[in-house]
């Protein structure tokens, strides 16, 4: 068993930059609970997309404070986040305060490249627009302040494998 704090493990970053395949491979090493934060408001509110539909993005954002509130409340759990869920000041004052945050960081043309695999993954709803790829820029461009406040872990060319356990070895620092 590997030495670490007792503290959660919170992943954050864009959309596409690994946190659910990473985290679950982190939690499993560690012996500890995932959860990701998008699969508990669909679990109680229904698809993501049909939120943002019928609701709106205001709404998704209540629901993610809500669950950010929740689950900053666990131990011993490793958490994704939703792309934009840290840059909400009380979602990141809280998931700081028991755990220790990862920002996986992709650029623009690899998180595309991986959005575009993931046929079967997720509807993203802030990409479906005409030009997907412009998108991605702005958004990492306008998120890169918020995202940067967190400690980086670079992921293009890498493994998950490489990743997680990157991630565990800084744990055990």
């Amino acid at each position: 068993m590997t030495r670490v704090p007792e503290r959660n493990v919170v992943l954050t970053g864009f959309m596409g930059s690994g946190k659910t395949t990473v985290g679950r491979l982190v939690a499993r090493e560690l012996d500890w609970a995932f959860v990701d934060t998008d699969d508990v408001i669909v679990a109680r509110h229904g698809p993501i997309d049909a939120i943002f539909a019928e609701h709106g993005e205001v709404a998704f954002r209540a629901f993610e404070r809500e669950v950010a509130a929740e689950v900053a409340r666990s131990q011993h759990h490793v958490i994704a986040t939703g792309g934009r869920m840290l840059l909400d000041h009380a979602n990141a004052d809280a998931l700081t305060v028991t755990g220790r945050v990862f920002c996986l960081a992709a650029d623009a043309d690899e998180i595309i490249r991986r959005l575009r695999a993931d046929i079967d993954g997720p509807v993203r709803p802030l990409l479906s627009g005409k030009d997907p790829a412009a998108a991605v820029a702005r958004l990492l461009d306008e998120r890169s302040a918020g995202y940067g406040q967190f400690e980086q872990v670079r992921t293009a060319g890498r493994s998950p494998q490489d990743i997680a356990a990157d991630i565990i070895e800084r744990l055990e620092a």
